[in-house]
């Protein structure tokens, strides 16, 4: 996107400078319209379940930002010739339904045809211009804090090779189709600095992102960070999706590994999620209390995992103890 001309619009709240999670445009002085768009190709067998993982994860973008979605729109790329238009009713119908669940309904859309099944959505939202949440606010002293477990790239991977059993399968479903409705209401009721979340540049490159965008570094624990039982497992077998290593690859440098942090470790840190929760920067006096919150949301292992501390310019943006 370097070859594209600057965002001047002085109604854009947020564009690309920061990559944050959607765009907000202001409408006036009591209400800025958030909108993402976000498709891919199938990550479970399951149509009716890969429709409810790709609109969780799709309205996942508008949650991290404070919003409220209103509506989406579909987007359908389908082998017509090739797979039953059953496959594409039912991948519909997941999406549909998870939609409902978010209180909004899908109006419309666009479809083409292609050799390979993909779905997304575009989903729209409101906030106050005041209200919006972006990545750029972690301040040095925050806690920071994901509200789901990391791993569901592996298992996915391994899925799709037959390689994870039903229990490891059905953890990572539970993880992926998780709306991150309640930790945003949460996270709203408690008041934080900033917010991203977690997808497929992974746990780091989304760490990565926030640091960059605040001026600020970060001390995570690897401990600490929840992960869904079974990936390590597959991570150690050597089941790991190329996406994951290229956010290794690219974030290496950019991260201190300390303590004895393995390489399968540094793989799951980095693995691409599909679907994943927030990670939240709050100050740290309230950070027990969204935990709290969280959990009484019905949350899925959220955790504290780290601290936000001053930049010098020189330091490597994240450090990883074991």
């Amino acid at each position: 996107m370097k070859d594209l001309p600057p965002v001047t619009d002085p109604r854009v709240i947020i564009g690309t400078s920061t990559a944050d999670d959607a765009a907000v445009y202001k409408l006036d002085d009591r209400t800025a319209l958030v909108q993402t768009v976000d498709f891919f190709t199938p990550v479970v067998d399951d149509p009716y379940l890969f429709g409810s993982v790709v609109a969780a994860n799709s309205l996942s973008d508008i949650y991290a930002m404070g919003a409220r979605p209103i509506f989406a729109l579909n987007v359908v790329a389908f082998p017509v010739n090739d797979l039953p238009l059953e496959v594409l009713s039912r991948i519909l119908k997941g999406g549909s339904d998870k939609a409902h669940e978010a209180g909004i309904h899908i109006v419309g859309g666009h479809s083409i045809e292609d050799k390979e099944p993909k779905y997304g959505l575009v989903v729209n939202g409101l906030v106050a211009p005041d209200k919006v949440v972006s990545n750029a606010g972690a301040r040095p002293g925050d806690a920071l804090l994901l509200t789901k477990p990391i791993g569901s790239g592996i298992i996915s991977t391994a899925l799709k090779g037959g390689h994870a059993g039903e229990e490891a399968a059905s953890r990572a479903i539970a993880v992926m189709t998780e709306l991150n409705k309640a930790a945003s209401e949460a996270m709203l009721e408690c008041g934080v600095n900033a917010c991203t979340d977690v997808t497929g540049f992974g746990l780091a490159g989304h760490l990565y992102e926030m640091m960059q965008a605040s001026g600020v570094k970060v001390l995570v624990r690897f401990g600490d960070v929840p992960l869904i039982e079974g990936a390590l497992e597959l991570a150690r077998k050597g089941i790991v999706p190329g996406g994951t290593r290229r956010n290794l690859d690219y974030l290496n440098d950019s991260v201190d590994w300390q303590g004895g942090v393995s390489e399968v470790d540094k793989l799951i840190f980095c693995d691409a999620q599909t679907s994943g929760g927030l990670l939240i920067s709050l100050p740290r006096e309230r950070a027990q209390k969204l935990l709290q919150g969280i959990n009484d949301k019905g949350g899925l292992q959220a955790a504290i995992v780290g601290e936000v501390a001053e930049s010098d310019g020189k330091a490597k943006p994240i450090t990883v103890i074991k």
